[in-house]
């Protein structure tokens, strides 16, 4: 393994909540492209993208803001929020992203979402030249270990949790989230239930103000 593998292997090789985001793009190529890059913009880098990209970075932003403020992603934060606290939110996004891979309203089986994934990888690739650095640098890995298919699984959202801490400043462990994940599997499902359709529609419209 070399210096870099290792690298990616310890620090960046981490799911997170990347699969909502990508449905949420709605199949719009440069609407992905802004939705998936979005963390790794900044300010007022976003204006060196063409409209259509900054449309994303911007429904990122209103999704993940829509998210947090939603009712039932209150209720899930309540399971985590005493071991993990303000990182107690950025469990429950992963955690949802595996209700979403599971969830046959969405993808009606294995095969139609892992050909969501390849569609997604692919679309990366070709518009690699405008993605920042470090999403360049994560997209082979990301592609490679097929991490929007893998979200359906629960050692991929075990190994998203260890990515997670290794990531953060303040944590140290993530052995007590997935433990809470697997003890409270059916009530946060509940959660996810409550939340998709209503984030879906508000991404919908949102997108219809551009």
């Amino acid at each position: 393994m070399s210096k870099n593998d290792l690298l990616y292997n310890t620090q960046l090789v981490v799911y997170m909540n990347y699969l909502a985001h990508a449905y949420l793009s709605f199949n719009q190529p440069q609407l992905l492209i802004g939705n998936m890059i979005s963390d790794f913009v900044k300010g007022k880098q976003k204006f060196d993208y063409p409209i259509e990209i900054q449309n994303g970075i911007m429904l990122h932003r209103a999704i993940d803001e829509f998210t947090d403020n939603h009712p039932a992603t209150h209720q899930a934060k309540q399971f985590f929020k005493k071991d993990y606290r303000l990182y107690a939110g950025a469990f429950v996004d992963v955690v949802y992203d595996h209700f979403l891979a599971n969830d046959t309203n969405e993808f009606e089986n294995e095969k139609a979402l892992n050909e969501f994934a390849q569609k997604t990888y692919l679309t990366l690739q070709n518009e690699k030249v405008v993605l920042p650095n470090r999403f360049q640098q994560m997209l082979p890995y990301m592609q490679s270990q097929n991490w929007l298919y893998n979200y359906q699984y629960r050692d991929g959202i075990e190994k998203s949790f260890g990515g997670l801490v290794r990531r953060a400043t303040y944590l140290n462990e993530s052995a007590i989230a997935f433990n809470i994940f697997n003890n409270h599997y059916l009530e946060i499902q509940h959660c996810y239930n409550n939340f998709f359709a209503d984030v879906k529609k508000f991404a919908a419209h949102h997108l219809q103000q551009f």
